[in-house]
């Protein structure tokens, strides 16, 4: 005799929703990725600057221009002016700032970021 086997695997209809989840964690992943990639290159900026010879002792404007100079080499678009706080006191480096992207229709995001970093230099 010739016992029918119970078929087992995922059906037409739970792939589909496999795949849309999977598809989405995907989009969201590629909205945010560029957001984090840009702010990974600028605690890398941040890091190699306060490590350069001498940079303690220029003064704040020396140091944001050449924390931009950095910036442009690393396509750096966010960070502005305004968001580079330099304190000679305590001797450190501080970028503070945001950044708002559109998600999906009227949905956005905000991510935002403050890293600091002693200027040793």
């Amino acid at each position: 005799m010739s016992r029918l086997r119970a078929q087992s695997g995922i059906t037409l209809m739970g792939f589909i929703i496999v795949l849309a989840v999977v598809g989405f964690f995907a989009f969201l992943a590629m909205k945010l990725f560029p957001v984090y990639q840009e702010y990974f290159a600028v605690v890398s900026d941040m890091n190699g600057l306060s490590a350069e010879a001498g940079v303690s002792a220029k003064s704040p404007a020396e140091i944001r221009a050449l924390l931009d100079r950095r910036f442009n080499v690393s396509y750096v678009e966010s960070v502005k002016p305004e968001h580079i706080i330099v304190d000679k006191k305590t001797n450190t480096l501080q970028i503070k700032y945001e950044v708002r992207r559109e998600l999906m229709y009227n949905l956005d995001f905000v991510a935002k970021f403050d890293k600091t970093v002693t200027l040793k230099g």
